[in-house]
């Protein structure tokens, strides 16, 4: 699909309700899709996905699924070859992977870590291995981290049953642990880090989990709730702490030491997003109705302002760009998902 004739810079969508996750596809066949999650405070919420005709350059609802909870998060599996079978996960109570069809998604396994109890400990984030895309990990609000392997097995040729197991489950913090991202280090399928509650960002290597790394702890102890590795260069990676109008660039060589600052959003920051193709560049997205693009290849020296601010109709809960096609950013806010050409 080549939309540059169109020379469109923007393409919205409203969904029935307001949208909190948000993703982007990353198969090679289904290039403007992604997957969007209400939040609805009560039991009952929905999943959508969604899909740019090329036609009438319209966004459309391919199919709706009922989902428990609001969804924390959702990830289309990181398969840029389509060599595996077509999966999105969510979490919320549990971490659930679905199987889409044309027209109907189903789900094709719940994994649940706390058999033995009849309360769940509810799921804040995941992340999808890209390296090894049989390997998912999971954060909790019960200080654990827990590291999946899914088997995708052939039955009747063509039908896979996707299952899963945990490989580990650690403590990864002293309070709750809000988020969790894999980097491209090491190889890139066993070095993960953590944030958290307590304020700190704590790094993990699955073949040596008798210890991990603290690389930055919040002066104020402030709750850190998101962090993001860049893309193209594992050594640095982005995080931003509840309430707080900036993020913090850190660089793992320099533990504890912020090597930038970025402060210019004027209302709490919600969203963060390194670019797929370059390592100096990174979108944050705030409630001030702001994503604003920065260029940070001159740090250490101070970052003063973004080199492009996207103005939205709305405080903006989500931003992701796109892995597959990295000249499209999409952010989400009220009921309203926008793509954007950056």
């Amino acid at each position: 699909m080549s939309l540059h004739g169109k020379r469109k810079e923007i393409y919205k969508y409203e969904a029935p309700w307001t949208v909190y996750a948000m993703n982007w596809s990353v198969r090679p066949d289904k290039r403007f899709r992604l997957a969007l999650g209400s939040f609805v405070e009560e039991y009952n919420n929905k999943v959508q996905i969604v899909g740019l005709e090329e036609e009438n350059s319209e966004f459309v609802c391919r199919n709706t699924f009922d989902h428990p909870y609001p969804t924390t998060k959702v990830m289309w599996i990181p398969d840029s070859k389509g060599a595996y079978p077509d999966l999105l996960a969510t979490s919320g109570d549990y971490l659930r992977i679905w199987r889409v069809g044309d027209t109907e998604t189903r789900l094709e396994c719940l994994l649940n870590n706390n058999k033995n109890s009849d309360f769940c400990a509810p799921l804040t984030s995941f992340d999808w291995n890209e390296v090894d895309p049989n390997l998912l990990g999971t954060s909790s609000i019960d200080t654990t981290c827990t590291i999946w392997g899914l088997e995708t097995g052939q039955v009747l040729g063509r039908v896979n049953l996707v299952s899963g197991h945990v490989k580990t489950q650690l403590i990864a913090h002293d309070k709750e642990v809000y988020d969790i991202s894999f980097s491209r280090a090491g190889g890139g399928r066993d070095m993960f880090a953590s944030v958290g509650a307590d304020g700190s960002v704590r790094m993990f290597d699955l073949r040596h989990l008798e210890h991990s790394t603290i690389i930055y702890e919040d002066p104020q102890h402030h709750p850190l709730l998101r962090l993001c590795w860049n893309k193209q260069d594992p050594n640095y990676l982005v995080t931003m702490a509840m309430d707080s109008m900036e993020v913090v660039i850190l660089d793992v060589r320099v533990p504890c030491t912020p090597v930038a600052r970025l402060n210019n959003h004027r209302a709490c920051v919600n969203g963060i997003a390194w670019a797929p193709h370059s390592s100096c560049h990174i979108c944050t997205a705030a409630e001030d109705h702001q994503a604003l693009i920065w260029d940070i290849q001159q740090m250490p020296r101070a970052i003063e302002d973004p080199i492009r601010p996207t103005p939205a109709e709305g405080e903006i809960n989500n931003v992701q760009w796109a892995t597959t096609q990295p000249d499209w950013i999409a952010i989400c806010y009220n009921n309203c998902l926008e793509i954007l050409r950056v």
